[in-house]
């Protein structure tokens, strides 16, 4: 999810407005704010640390997609894979996997997906 995209759907879930983040936020005028939710612009450090604390999430919450949009190491179509791939179901994810595996003729590895922790599968007696 990219930036602008956290800071509306935080902004919403919070019931902050434009005004009151810019109030929370050093050297930020609703303006700013504004163009940072429609993705005109990026904060800098000093403004994301303050976000995350008038939304109060860790810093990171707000930058982990962006921070993985700017690894050095993968190409674009590594980047647009990856997208892609993260838009797909869990039973789609694990489909294109296979084909993608048996393409490269590699082994797919033994990591498997996180169980669901929801409740007991054992029925009660």
């Amino acid at each position: 999810m990219s930036l602008d995209t956290t800071l509306r759907l935080l902004t919403k879930a919070s019931g902050l407005s434009v005004t009151d983040l810019a109030t929370a936020i050093p050297r930020a005028g609703a303006a700013t704010v504004s163009a940072w939710l429609r993705g005109d612009k990026l904060p800098g450090r000093d403004q994301v640390d303050a976000l995350a604390r008038a939304f109060g999430v860790p810093a990171g919450a707000l930058l982990a997609d962006l921070a993985s949009t700017l690894d050095p190491s993968r190409t674009q179509g590594e980047h647009d894979l990856l997208a892609a791939y993260r838009a797909l179901s869990t039973k789609q994810q694990g489909a294109l996997l296979e084909i993608a595996t048996g393409l490269a003729g590699t082994k797919r590895g033994a990591a498997k997906p996180a169980a669901k922790t929801t409740g007991s599968r054992k029925a009660k007696r």
